[in-house]
């Protein structure tokens, strides 16, 4: 029986040949080398966070040396985890680099120039995102996972390293926070097995809860109260945004605005939502949108430069607040209309049971 089997929690599904191959090229490519440097995305998240502080936990378990570098600061709410303390804002010599849930090194928090002096002789790509790339020299894409941090727990387990209490507070943030508490069709079985599993090795899902949701800065509170007054919407269409100058004035940050897209998808009725963040500079815009059900989002982001999830991506535009806002909800009001027509002639096609 391989690790990955015995480790498993009750009622979890064996890894795809595809995963098992990978793990077990990957884990060679680790244990032949001592030092690591792991990063995620810019303006990293709970699964960027979590899944890095919990890959750097599994590599100091095998023996290695590994450091977690992140150029953006990380957010209130994830200062509770393991480890958080030591990451790093420069970028160390190492053997190798590993990047999560990026689509290039441009994509990561790091500084560029470091990475280019520092010369890693090897790069690692771990991504879920439909959007990924083979930019490293070894890449490992699995679109079907709930989170990164879920990619990042199969490792631990078929390394056969123990799952420690603080692997476990990091994979458990990551997965909850990327598959939206649970809620997203990312969700299944499998994820829930791995909670199981995290929180029988130690985590404790309330306390978790508690410091990712209910400790909100005013700042955040306030900022959430300003897109909500902006807020428009449209048919199916929700939309809000924040300006600099907004933000400025309730002395907010570019984490406050972290879940506001979160908050315009949860109205009734709504099947995709979009907010809009100026960005520092030229006339341009940070876009978060959240969809329902089958309305793919992930296709608008990538039209637009940007990527990520079915039901959760993002973008940058460039543009006026009008110009920027009257595109993108011609693209999400389109997308709304298309899908009330597939629903319209799915339901008006004969019933096999009457052919």
């Amino acid at each position: 029986m391989s690790a990955r089997n015995r480790h498993a929690s009750p009622g979890s599904k064996p890894l795809p040949m595809n995963n098992q191959a990978s793990i077990s090229a990957l884990l060679d490519l680790i244990l032949e080398r001592n030092s690591f440097v792991v990063t995620s995305h810019v303006r990293p998240d709970g699964d960027a966070i979590g899944s890095s502080l919990g890959l750097m936990h599994l590599l100091e378990a095998m023996g290695k040396q590994a450091t977690v570098v992140f150029t953006d600061p990380i957010p209130p709410n994830f200062h509770f985890l393991p480890g958080v303390e030591r990451i790093s804002s420069k970028f160390p010599a190492s053997d190798a680099v590993i990047f999560l849930e990026c689509d290039s090194v441009e994509r990561s928090s790091i500084d560029r120039l470091e990475f280019e002096a520092a010369q890693p002789l090897l790069t690692i790509n771990i991504d879920h995102h439909r959007s990924g790339r083979n930019f490293a020299q070894f890449n490992w894409i699995d679109p079907e996972a709930a989170a990164v941090g879920a990619l990042v727990y199969d490792l631990v387990v078929a390394s056969g390293v123990p799952v420690s209490s603080v692997m476990a507070d990091c994979l458990y943030t990551a997965i909850l926070t990327d598959t939206g508490s649970f809620n997203y069709p990312s969700t299944s079985a499998s994820t829930f097995a791995m909670a199981e599993h995290l929180v029988r090795s130690g985590t404790d899902p309330n306390l978790i809860a508690r410091a990712i949701y209910f400790c909100n800065p005013l700042s955040k509170v306030r900022l959430l109260g300003i897109a909500i007054s902006n807020l428009q919407i449209e048919g199916a269409v929700c939309w809000s945004h924040v300006t600099l100058a907004e933000i400025d004035r309730v002395g907010a940050s570019v984490e406050d605005c972290e879940g506001v897209a979160n908050h315009l998808i949860g109205i009734a009725g709504i099947e995709g939502a979009v907010f809009l963040r100026e960005l520092p500079g030229r006339s341009q815009f940070r876009l978060s949108m959240r969809s329902r059900g089958t309305l793919n989002v992930s296709r608008i982001a990538e039209h637009f430069g940007g990527g990520g999830h079915h039901n959760a991506s993002g973008c940058t535009m460039e543009g006026s607040l009008k110009e920027v806002t009257e595109c993108i909800v011609a693209e999400l009001r389109a997308a709304c209309i298309q899908l009330q027509e597939d629903r319209l002639h799915a339901s008006t096609q004969p019933s096999t049971l009457l052919a």
